[in-house]
This record gives structure tokens, C-alpha cells and sequence, in this order.
């Protein structure tokens, strides 16, 4: 079975919950957990929201296979330079089981908020691109130069340097970021129901950059709906026939998105009548 990751929810929860899901995921087989990359709920003001990359360090440090990554971390958030020395360091602690998930959207009253620049629109696909290839380059150890429209590096050097360099993660649901998702991602995320309408984009772009679809790994994503019993719904009802149809339709690997604590218990049952622990 392809392997298969959890992105629980940030907001509402407590720390405790949250690592625990983490411990109970490795536990169950699941490949990884993911979180998001906001400061603030888009729906009460004072609901906790946990740090991204703080919760990450402290799920590694809980666990001892299990991947982390963000899902989706916000490239306006931090700026990347920063950003990859902070990866490069939670690599070098977890023994290589991170992984960057980015994408150029933003949510604007959170920016607003925070005093963060959120460039336009027509601008932000661009600072994507240039923040993966600062990213790229200060993993590489240095001394790295940039000069972009966006950001600049001279002479930086970056240590420790983590090889293999973990894989960047593009989340890409418009045609700009899917393409860019082609040209220069190790992998792209997109939600599950979007993938066959995005696909015809990501293969023209793939093929005019002179990639291999082996190069780049496909990770649609998928949500539990709300207004259905869980036991009802595919992948809990047979979670092995519902990730081998997506393997089918193109998944290398699934993320369940959004995973809240009223349904994390009925994800772990699923994944142990998979036996998902056994094929992990």
C-alpha cells in the first residue's frame, strides 16, 4: 500500500493532543504528520492555534520513524533563509525525517494581522519560486548567492548540511503553482478532487521542463467529510481499496487533511483492519 500521512488539525487542540496523535500515528503505520502554517483560526479569534514548525520539532523528538512536514508551510511567514537553516537543524535531530511543504497563498486577514507583507497576487508565485531556490542553494552548504527580484544571498554559508536534502513539497491547486510544482518540486500536493482537473496542466509543464514523471511524487489530499458517518465513508469503510484506487488514479501517497479529534480514532481502527502497520 502507498504510504499515507496525517495532517492534524492546529487549531482548537492542545499540544498534548497533538503529539499524541503523532505517537499514535507511528504506532498505526501512518507515514508522517503534517501541520499547517497559521498563526490564527479563521474562526474564533481566541482559539488556540499551535507554531508549525515548533509543534513539528517536538513530534520528532516524540517519535522515532515517523516523517514531519508543514501542510502548507506559508512562504510570506518566514523568510526562507531562515526557514531552511531552521529545517536543515530539525534534519540534523530527527535523523533525516523532515520535509518542507510550501505553497505562495496566504490567509490575508491573518497577514494583516500580524504586520506580514503579502505580496499580490501576480507577485506571489514568483516569491515562491525564488524561496526554493534560496532554499535549495543554503542546503547545499554554501557559499551561496542569490540575487532576486525578492531575496538575496551573498556568500552565505550553512551548517549542518542535511544530505539527501529533504524533499520540498509544493502545494498547487492553480495552474501558476502547479506548473511551478513541475519545474521545480520533489513532490506536488493538491486536493483529491482537483488532482484529474490539474493533471493535464502538471504533465504539459513536466514534459516542456524535461522531467520524468518519476521525478516528481504526486500526494493528493484527501478530507474526511463532516456531514457523513465516519463508517460510511470509503476510507474508513476499507481504508486498503480506497488507497489502492488512488494509487491507481496516479497517488504515490495520500495526506488526510484536516484530521480532527473526534475522527483520529476511527482513522487509527481503519488503518489497523489495513493492517497499514505490518505494510508500513
Amino acid at each position: 500500500m502507498i504510504p499515507i500521512g496525517l495532517n492534524p488539525t492546529t487549531i482548537g487542540v492542545t499540544s498534548a493532543w497533538w503529539l499524541g496523535a503523532a505517537r499514535d500515528a507511528e504506532a498505526a503505520g501512518f507515514k508522517g504528520v503534517w501541520s499547517w502554517d497559521h498563526f490564527v483560526s479563521r474562526g474564533k479569534k481566541t482559539d488556540p492555534v499551535l507554531e508549525c514548525w515548533t509543534t513539528l520539532t517536538a513530534a520528532a523528538a516524540s517519535t522515532t520513524k515517523l516523517h514531519v512536514g508543514s501542510f502548507i508551510n506559508n512562504v510570506n511567514n518566514r523568510h526562507p533563509a531562515v526557514l531552511a537553516r531552521m529545517i536543515a537543524t530539525l534534519w540534523d535531530q530527527s535523523g533525516g525525517r523532515v520535509e518542507l511543504g510550501i505553497g505562495a497563498g496566504g490567509y490575508d486577514p491573518e497577514m494583516a494581522a500580524y504586520g506580514i507583507p503579502f505580496p499580490e497576487p501576480r507577485d506571489r508565485v514568483k516569491v515562491l519560486e525564488e524561496a526554493v531556490s534560496v532554499i535549495r542553494a543554503l542546503w547545499a552548504g554554501g557559499p551561496a548567492n542569490f540575487d532576486g527580484r525578492f531575496f538575496q544571498l551573498k556568500e552565505a554559508w550553512a551548517y549542518p548540511v542535511p544530505d539527501p536534502a529533504p524533499r520540498i513539497v509544493i502545494g498547487g491547486e492553480s495552474p501558476a503553482t502547479v506548473r511551478l510544482a513541475a519545474r521545480v518540486a520533489d513532490a506536488w500536493t493538491t486536493p483529491a478532487v482537483e488532482y484529474e482537473r490539474l493533471l493535464p496542466i502538471y504533465l504539459e509543464e513536466l514534459a516542456r521542463a524535461g522531467r520524468a514523471r518519476a521525478d516528481v511524487a504526486h500526494i493528493p489530499f484527501v478530507s474526511l467529510a463532516r456531514d457523513e458517518p465516519l463508517e460510511r465513508q470509503p476510507l474508513i469503510a476499507d481504508m486498503q481499496t480506497f488507497v489502492e484506487e488512488w494509487h491507481e488514479r496516479g497517488a504515490d501517497e495520500l495526506i488526510v487533511d484536516w484530521v480532527r479529534p473526534t475522527q483520529l480514532p476511527a482513522l487509527l481502527e481503519a488503518a489497523a483492519r489495513a493492517g497499514l502497520a505490518t505494510s508500513a
